[in-house]
């Protein structure tokens, strides 16, 4: 019988495509409960599972817990309650640890009291890469297995050519400015090594609600700052609404370069896109995207890397002079996304075993 899955969440794009593309797996994974009457149905957070009660409510619904995302605003108490209830009912969890520092925190203290909770009541830790795996067994002593990142473009648009486009394309994507991004100074950079890289121009794109004056989230510092720069030469501003699909992978592929603004982080689902559309990726030194994916790194200012990375202005040159070519093999694609989806599914049996292991002997 297939063991059901209640993800946390399932309608992300990662926890969608835990599953091979033929559908060929041993898991059922629960839809995510809609968090109240007044959201649109694709949303899934806040989410429903990590609520006081669900797990009493549920807990004859499904075999294992799987946690992701969407815990930032739950408290550690809380949390350790969910897992109270879980152990109550001879319910394993498991925790994919994403993010060891919360892009969406300013401050890190309640990411990591919650990541400790969840770590130390976790049966079993997955990982993206080696070096987050490390991270966790420091600072919790907690082995942690790596599965790699599955991809996140779809067919037939991971196996499309890439459009060929005059010039040479930088682009900072301003978002809607999390907690995590800092993107004037790293603008500024790439504006003033603009001249030493002929041909070259810098797309800026940021989001209706951060340029709209009188807004409630309008970034004063950024917007007339990006509006003075959009009057100078090579530099391409556009202000827009969230992008869908379709229209990201369409920006991701106008670029030849896309600089990741983090002060901080730890893995990318932009940098795997980047990666399934071939759009080579400039990133910060201060998490772990050079292992997971092929990248140039940059020296974040205040890096705990030390400054062992180039400067924004070398690593700039090195990938216009150099041109590196990283791009996804859909098959390889396809396999990796198999090979993912065997790992989950032995993860589950592991810990569902060890669970049984416990009902016998506090049985006997």
């Amino acid at each position: 019988m297939s063991p059901v899955i209640a993800s946390v969440p399932a309608g992300h794009v990662y926890v969608r495509h835990l599953a091979p593309p033929d559908g060929d797996t041993t898991v059922t994974r629960l839809a995510d409960p809609r968090p109240r009457a007044d959201v649109p149905d694709a949303q899934w957070w806040p989410p429903r599972m990590l609520e006081p009660g669900w797990v009493d409510a549920h807990a004859t619904d499904f075999d294992v817990m799987h946690v992701h995302f969407g815990f930032d605003a739950v408290s550690p108490d809380d949390l350790a309650r969910v897992a109270s209830s879980l152990r109550r009912h001879g319910k394993p969890l498991v925790l994919t640890v994403h993010d060891l520092r919360n892009p969406h925190h300013h401050e890190r203290e309640l990411h990591d009291a919650q990541l400790g909770v969840l770590v130390e009541a976790a049966d079993a830790l997955i990982t993206l890469t080696p070096g987050a795996a490390a991270e966790i067994a420091e600072r919790w002593g907690r082995e942690a297995l790596v599965v790699p990142h599955p991809h996140v473009v779809e067919e037939p648009r991971l196996s499309r050519p890439r459009v060929p486009h005059r010039g040479y394309v930088i682009g900072v994507h301003a978002k809607s400015l999390r907690a995590g991004m800092d993107p004037l100074p790293v603008i500024e950079q790439i504006v003033a090594t603009l001249p030493e890289m002929p041909g070259a121009r810098l797309r800026v794109d940021a989001h209706t609600d951060v340029m709209t004056p009188g807004g409630p989230r309008h970034a004063s510092d950024l917007e007339p700052r990006l509006r003075e720069l959009a009057a100078t030469d090579g530099v391409d501003l556009r202000v827009h609404d969230y992008f869908s699909d379709e229209e990201l992978w369409d920006y991701l592929q106008s670029l030849d370069v896309s600089v990741l603004p983090y002060r901080f982080g730890t893995h990318s689902g932009w940098l795997e896109a980047c990666h399934d559309l071939g759009t080579t990726v400039v990133a910060p030194d201060c998490g772990h995207y050079a292992d997971q994916r092929p990248c140039l790194l940059y020296g974040a200012p205040g890096s705990v890397a030390g400054g062992a990375a180039p400067t924004l202005r070398d690593t700039l040159l090195r990938a216009y002079h150099e041109r590196p070519s990283w791009r996804a093999e859909p098959e390889e694609r396809r396999r990796e996304r198999h090979d993912v989806s065997r790992s989950h599914e032995q993860v589950y049996a592991a810990v569902l075993a060890a669970a049984a292991e416990r009902g016998v002997a506090c049985a006997s």
